[in-house]
């Protein structure tokens, strides 16, 4: 896959491409996905090229939309991508696949992230857009269809497992890979701890890929 982004646009990094590999051998021909959380696009993209049938990306940022755009020619797939704030702009659709890498980085300042760290800062906990993800995302998943959400364990998978649950849907874990803390999260290491986030000397995390769906 070619993926070019610009200043503002996060380039992809473990979790994204762990979850783009997992949708590729899950995605069905024909099916409809939504990836509300595009940035680059390589999770829509990663979708178009395994025969999805259609596939909305959308994103907050400007940048990002023209981004995803940009890529999805690049990779010679087609893909509609929307401006909007997560489900806005597909309020009454229905997906048999939503896949999800959203914001989940603890925030160290209280104010509203701006500029590229909308694509990381998610809150004081992390969960600022998970918990909204989690409560939302059911009413857009088609029966029979299946939701992809990957964060870190930083950012608490058993409350997301919990919402989901809460929602009605059969959720379960795909896959889980540990490694180092990335270079966003080990900058604020030692904040993290001081607020029991990161237990003392902790410098690893757990990604966690979540399945759900309605059966």
């Amino acid at each position: 896959m070619r993926l070019f982004t610009v200043p503002g646009v996060f380039a992809p990094v473990s979790d994204s491409r762990m979850l783009a590999r997992e949708l590729a051998g899950r995605v069905r021909p024909g099916a409809s996905v939504l990836d509300p959380f595009t940035g680059s696009g390589i999770l829509a993209i990663a979708a178009a090229r395994a025969r999805a049938g259609s596939v909305v990306a959308v994103d907050i940022s400007r940048r990002a939309v023209a981004c995803a755009r940009l890529n999805a020619r690049l990779n010679g797939v087609r893909i509609r991508v929307l401006r909007g704030d997560m489900f806005e702009p597909v309020a009454d659709l229905r997906f048999d696949a939503i896949v999800a890498n959203p914001p989940y980085v603890p925030a160290v300042s209280g104010e509203p992230p701006r500029g590229a760290a909308r694509a990381w800062d998610a809150g004081p906990d992390g969960r600022a857009l998970l918990d909204r993800f989690c409560r939302e995302a059911p009413a857009h998943l088609a029966p029979g269809g299946e939701l992809l959400l990957i964060h870190s364990s930083i950012a608490d998978p058993d409350r997301s497992r919990a919402l989901l649950e809460r929602e009605g849907l059969e959720v379960g874990t795909v896959a889980t890979h540990r490694g180092p803390l990335g270079p966003i999260l080990s900058a604020r290491a030692d904040a993290l701890e001081r607020r029991g986030l990161l237990a003392p000397g902790q410098r690893e995390e757990e990604l966690v890929l979540i399945s759900a769906g309605r059966r």
